[in-house]
């Protein structure tokens, strides 16, 4: 049974690389090394099966779709795992309007957004119109294409319901038409009543009960009703689609007349019989008056009204009974055997997930605040132990000690001023502080550099789209700049604040370098030179051996051995590493979210709260053992003998000590400023490159949006009506005459052509007629001519009236257009522009004078000799 189907048409995509700022993503995000290489590999592959997908013409076949549903799958996978948006992985999504078949002017209806959700909205809905258009192709004839068919209409159908239900939440803005939730609506009914009706021939094909195939017919008319209604105010559907509906609500209706009326005849409800015979015999005729040429119904109603002749025959000889009204007749039942196949990823039973290694976003962003708290835990930490490193070095040189203790002779250098000025001269001295305070300017600059010129880019970019919004005011319909770069500026005004901080921080380490370079200068002099530097005195000779020494001593390498303890827990807390993706990726399988402050604060503490504890108790140790030092010191300094030279001594002994404690933390500060700016140059320039890709794909958007203005605005009339002509230009010649002024008619103005004259009866042999009269002559100066010689229908002018041209304009110094006098010989197979009979007369060839009539004058601006007439 041969019937028609409505197929959607694709949409077309242009071409995108995908490729490129994946690439970046993932370069920017990932460290280098095998993981990076195979996930750049995974976005080459990701931009070649988009090619495949949407970049060349796909075949009606079960391989053009699997394509299709990989390419949605792979889009579905990747959506979690890429911050998609404007103002960060910006990808502009370009796709035309695919029941708009362009205009003169060129182009078609386009829509560019920089979403992914449109792109697997667009894809979705090519997927339902191949699906469409296989089942089109479908042999209805055998099982195997009936079933298939089916498949595909009710693939279709949950695809365009699918779109409807998620368009407007993955665009958050208005859609093109053909994905408009009206539209794939309506698409999605027609796709099911097109596979309930799939359904009803197999029913039919299998010779199933009438009953049910009465049922199943009914339920198909019903949703082609449905679909028919949802079409009738959709303009930009194709128009063969609402008679193929309608037409297809009535051949359905027919369909369950007929089987119901089988099934009446074998309850013996003849009457019933021949009317709904009757009732479906009407409706087949109304589709082949109305619908013939969408839809051949010649078989349906041969069969109906071969039914109709039997039951009426046998009620007419036979059984008598009474035929009911249709409106009387039970309604057929309905039965629905389909239903929209729900859109459930993955679509391809073939899928390999490209990305199948890289986490989610969500996970992402979870292990990046966990490792903010985790490197907020453990530099909060590691600062608590050097400073109090830095606290019990600066009790330690407020007291000269070891120095104290260690100067027996009074002459020579204490063993610890000695081992602190080797480190400094080991370490470069002043001349490594000077080169890393001469370094810090420049990578100051470097990153103040790379900051400025990412936020010029954006500046142009704003400057430019204010410009042209103001200047195309609501047709200018995208996301303005200022709105959407305003995550960018405030990430770009926390860049700048931790540069200014850094500032004031340098200024810090370069006024405490200033107060003591004269001292850390002294530490790196030769020895000879440093003990000349020393006063000379010996305020513990008498106290050498002594039980308060024996006591600083022993503090003094206790808090040795507490300090070393610390550097171990530094480094223990510094290497402790553990990865938290499976904790995170379970509890985003489990809950559908991640609570990532509960779960990173239970894990930090389970790894750290031991660190913690060790730390809190090497700090207290350290505070009890300062506060004993600080006794015995007070003890040991009332027993040491006091002079001016001794006391001299002991201060340029804790100068030295505090310079030797200086230069150490000066260098660790320099060099982590060093590093501080180094790295911080790595992420301005991420932060230029972010910058510099939205930017360009703003570009991007904003030539494809001026395309579209510059097309919509050549298709929109210039006026909404063409003004009426003026009446000096409309105004024929009477007579010859030319207007005062003579000015040409615009060419948008049409004058209408005159009306040809019926054609005149023959006229008299042998009448004489004059020439047309000249077209300086008024029309009121013809000659009179006998009536009877005129035909009947001129009228009682006495001359043949000449047909009007074109109004021709007349310029200075040219003559006018004159009426070329016309020939009054019959003849019916002579005729002219207007249907009027002439006589030719080559150009310029001399006329026969007449003998009964005198040579007329020339006339006046008149290329050529008068012409005149031959005698019948």
């Amino acid at each position: 049974m041969a019937t028609t189907f409505v197929s959607v048409p694709l949409k077309k995509a242009s071409e995108v690389d995908m490729a490129k700022p994946l690439s970046k993503f993932i370069q920017a995000t990932y460290p280098s090394g095998d993981t990076q290489a195979e996930y750049v590999k995974a976005a080459e592959e990701l931009n070649n099966l988009r090619k495949s997908a949407l970049g060349r013409p796909l075949d009606k076949h079960d391989s053009s779709l699997e394509i299709l549903l990989r390419y949605y799958d792979q889009l579905c996978s990747i959506e979690p795992k890429f911050p998609f948006a404007e103002n960060q992985l910006c990808l502009t999504f370009t796709w035309k309007d695919a029941f708009d078949k362009g205009s003169l002017f060129g182009g078609s209806v386009k829509l560019a957004l920089a979403s992914l959700g449109y792109e697997k909205s667009c894809v979705l809905f090519n997927i339902g119109a191949l699906a469409s258009q296989i089942a089109a192709e479908q042999n209805l004839e055998n099982d195997e294409g009936l079933k298939a068919a089916a498949k595909y209409y009710q693939l279709a159908s949950g695809v365009f319901q699918h779109i409807k239900d998620t368009v407007l939440s993955a665009l958050n803005r208005e859609p093109s038409m053909d994905i408009s939730p009206d539209t794939v609506g309506t698409l999605s009914q027609v796709m099911l009543a097109q596979a309930q009706e799939v359904f009803f021939l197999k029913a039919t094909a299998d010779k199933m009960k009438d009953a049910i195939i009465a049922k199943l017919a009914n339920q198909a008319a019903d949703y082609y009703g449905d679909a028919f209604k949802q079409c009738q105010y959709k303009e930009n559907l194709p128009k063969e689609v609402l008679p193929v509906l309608a037409a297809k609500h009535c051949m359905m209706q027919a369909n369950a007349e007929y089987h119901q009326s089988v099934l009446a005849k074998q309850q013996k409800k003849f009457g019933e019989e021949i009317g709904r015979l009757q009732h479906a015999s009407d409706l087949v005729k109304t589709v082949a008056s109305r619908y013939d040429e969408y839809i051949n119904v010649k078989d349906l109603s041969d069969k109906i009204a071969r039914a109709l002749t039997a039951a009426k025959k046998d009620n007419d000889f036979i059984y008598h009974d009474r035929v009911p009204d249709v409106k009387d007749l039970e309604p057929v039942g309905k039965a629905t055997l389909v239903k929209p196949t729900p859109v459930s990823v993955p679509l391809s039973q073939k899928f390999n997930d490209l990305f199948a290694k890289m986490v989610p976003l969500a996970v992402q962003q979870a292990l990046s605040m966990y490792n903010q708290r985790r490197a907020d835990l453990v530099n909060r930490l590691i600062a608590q132990m050097r400073e109090s490193t830095n606290l019990a070095n600066g009790v330690l040189a407020s007291l000269n000690l070891p120095a104290a203790i260690e100067d027996v002779s009074g002459d020579t250098i204490p063993g610890s001023i000695l081992e602190k000025s080797k480190v400094v001269i080991q370490q470069g001295g002043v001349q490594t502080i000077d080169q890393l305070m001469r370094d810090l300017p420049e990578l100051l600059q470097r990153n103040r550099e790379i900051l400025d010129e990412a936020l010029k880019v954006l500046d142009q970019e704003e400057v430019t789209d204010n410009e042209l919004k103001a200047k195309f005011k609501e047709r200018w319909k995208r996301t303005p700049s200022s709105e959407l770069y305003k995550p960018l500026r405030t990430e770009g005004a926390n860049f700048k604040n931790t540069l200014d901080r850094a500032i004031q921080a340098d200024k810090v380490v370069r006024d405490r370098y200033a107060s003591h370079r004269e001292i850390i200068s002294l530490l790196c002099k030769p020895e000879a030179e440093l003990n000349a530097a020393i006063p000379s005195g010996n305020p513990t000779k008498s106290l050498q051996g002594s039980e308060v020494v024996m006591l600083l001593k022993t503090l003094l390498a206790s808090l040795s051995e507490v300090k070393k303890e610390r550097e171990t827990l530094e480094n223990d807390i510094k290497s402790l590493q553990f990865d938290m993706t499976n904790k995170f990726l379970t509890a985003l399988a489990q809950d559908g979210a991640i609570n990532e402050e509960a779960i990173s604060v239970a894990e930090l503490d389970h790894f750290y709260g031991g660190h913690t504890e060790s730390v809190q108790q090497n700090l207290k140790k350290q505070e009890e053992l300062l506060a004993k030092i600080q006794a015995a010191h007070e003890e040991f300094s009332k027993s040491t003998q006091s002079s001016t030279d001794a006391n001299q001594r002991e201060e340029i002994l804790k100068k030295l000590a505090a310079g030797h404690d200086q230069f150490v933390e000066l260098v660790n500060n320099l060099k982590e400023g060093t590093k501080f700016y180094n790295g911080f140059t790595e992420i301005l320039l991420k932060f230029q490159t972010k910058c510099s890709d939205i930017v360009f794909a703003r570009k991007t958007e904003r030539d494809e949006l001026l395309k579209d203005l510059q097309q919509s605005i050549a298709r929109e009339p210039s006026a909404p009506n063409i003004p009426a002509a003026p009446a000096y230009q409309s105004a024929a010649s009477v007579g010859g005459t030319t207007p005062a002024v003579p000015t040409p008619a615009p060419r948008s103005v049409f004058q209408p052509k005159p009306q040809p004259p019926a054609r005149p009866p023959p006229p008299s042999v042998g009448s004489n007629f004059p020439a047309a009269p000249s077209a300086s002559a008024p029309a009121t100066t013809s000659a009179p001519v006998p009536a009877a010689s005129m035909p009947a229908s001129i009228g009682g002018t006495g001359m043949l009236s000449q047909a009007q041209g074109p109004p021709y304009p007349s310029y200075q110094g040219y003559p006018g257009f004159y009426p070329m006098p016309m020939p009054m010989a019959y003849n019916q197979y002579a005729y002219g522009q207007y249907n009027m009979p002439y006589m030719y007369q080559p150009p310029g060839q001399p006329p026969f004078p007449s003998p009964q009539q005198p040579q007329q004058p020339q006339q006046p601006g008149y290329p050529y000799p008068q012409q005149q007439f031959y005698h019948q």
